[in-house]
């Protein structure tokens, strides 16, 4: 099912480039439904494992942290805890519950901060930060402290590109070489803060965190 995944975000790509060439006037609405789409996939996919009740609390549970970590800091501009507790969600308990604790933090977190058509973008974004993370962490290769918070930065840099992408495709007139420049570099400070906070969330309560999710999880017998 993972193929599908990553198929739909290929797809997803191939919009959002097609819009851009071809100076689409309605790209915001169609990049809109290409990202709906691009999510369902990801949530099929955990849906097939056939999940107990007791599988989804850890989702439900660090979901609610990461929503409750946005709102606390929320005076702080792209200062959160919220991309460092998926990326341990999905260290520890998988691709597909990091992708879900993602994909739900962003969800419910905008019922405070406003929904609107940025929201599946980043339920999109904070779930595939969840996803590859444990991906990664199943091919142990997040498993030094070094390679956890580079992953940390990289991510929270890719989810300012996407945002940013996002913004640029569906309001920034007229698309030219100037104007997209223009908006990646006023991006630039939110990203650096937001690379920043992740790591600073990270250093504290990575080891712990991770060693009593991964024996909750084999405990339990959680998928």
């Amino acid at each position: 099912m993972r193929k599908w995944s990553w198929l739909a975000i290929i797809s997803l790509i191939s919009v959002m480039a097609i819009c851009a060439i071809l100076r689409i006037e309605q790209t915001a609405l169609f990049i809109f439904f290409a990202a709906v789409i691009a999510i369902i996939p990801f949530f099929i996919s955990y849906e097939r494992k056939k999940p107990k009740p007791r599988d989804l609390m850890p989702v439900v549970v660090l979901s609610a942290l990461a929503v409750a970590g946005r709102i606390l800091f929320a005076a702080l501009p792209n200062f959160k805890p919220m991309t460092a507790i998926v990326i341990i969600a999905g260290m520890a308990f998988g691709p597909e519950s990091g992708f879900m604790t993602g994909a739900l933090s962003g969800l419910v977190s905008n019922l405070f901060f406003g929904q609107g058509p940025w929201t599946p973008w980043q339920m999109l974004a904070w779930g595939m930060i969840g996803f590859v993370a444990g991906i990664l962490s199943e091919k142990n290769i997040l498993v030094k402290p070094w390679s956890i918070f580079t992953y940390g930065i990289l991510a929270s840099l890719s989810f300012g590109f996407i945002m940013d992408t996002w913004n640029i495709l569906g309001f920034v007139q007229p698309l030219n070489y100037k104007n997209i420049v223009s908006s990646y570099l006023l991006g630039i400070p939110f990203n650096i803060s937001h690379a920043v906070s992740t790591v600073v969330f990270l250093l504290p309560v990575y080891k712990t965190w991770l060693c009593q999710l991964k024996r909750i999880k084999l405990k339990f017998n959680l998928k």
